[in-house]
């Protein structure tokens, strides 16, 4: 069994996807980031970067205590050498997949991640910041564009790599990003879209982003400092 501490963003749904597309048994337990629920010590224990997701794997494979993780990267990476499925065990198969999941967490995440910031969270509107990051986004779409132009997958066969871009994919309008400019990319996305599992994952569930956040909720989730952690 394992414990997913999770709340609707994209870094939360890639663990709802990779569990509800594998069968794991699971819980998901919410952690309202938009009350600070993640500042609780119990949840910090877990996590102590304050941020969602993170698990506990009541059963890991070596038989002892319970094994907990943060970030997500880390957690599909964990989860998928734990069952076997959605990552190759060939070193080639895995070298792609394993490059792609990488490559999501040190751009497409961060780089859609302030996009939305600066677009649709700060209250002080800043052109070049827009500019840069929206730029920046479309550049990033423009790379699994053109990487998709031979491929159904980022890697092949699906695995963890689609299940980690395709969540930041989602949010693509409020990121001013068309999907009909990078049709690759589109049938992609709408073929991840459809697979019973995303919908499942996704099912009943409103995005975090979904309606207008109060100056309470920007101050918990935006501003924390160095003080904060201390």
């Amino acid at each position: 069994m394992i414990d997913l501490y999770y709340w609707p963003t994209p870094n939360g749904h890639k663990i709802t996807m990779f569990l509800e597309e594998t069968g794991l048994a699971h819980q998901r337990i919410k952690v309202d980031i938009n009350r600070g629920e993640q500042f609780k010590p119990d949840f910090l224990k877990i996590a102590p970067n304050n941020r969602i997701p993170a698990i506990v794997d009541k059963e890991p494979a070596d038989g002892r205590e319970p094994v907990s993780l943060f970030e997500s990267g880390a957690i599909l990476l964990y989860l998928a050498e734990k069952t076997g499925k959605l990552l190759p065990k060939n070193l080639r198969g895995r070298a792609e997949v394993l490059q792609w999941l990488f490559w999501q967490m040190a751009n497409l995440g961060p780089m859609a991640g302030q996009n939305g910031h600066f677009n649709n969270y700060a209250v002080e509107k800043i052109p070049y910041a827009m500019n840069r990051y929206t730029n920046e986004t479309g550049r990033l779409y423009g790379v699994l564009n053109k990487r998709l132009r031979d491929r159904e997958f980022l890697a092949g066969e699906y695995s963890i790599a689609d299940i980690a871009c395709y969540p930041w994919i989602v949010p693509h309008e409020r990121h001013k990003q068309n999907l009909a400019d990078f049709p690759n990319l589109k049938h992609w996305f709408d073929a991840i879209a459809a697979r019973p599992a995303t919908r499942k994952a996704y099912e009943g569930v409103a995005a975090s982003y979904s309606r207008p956040m109060t100056d309470e909720e920007r101050k918990i989730l935006f501003g924390q400092s160095a003080a904060t952690v201390a």
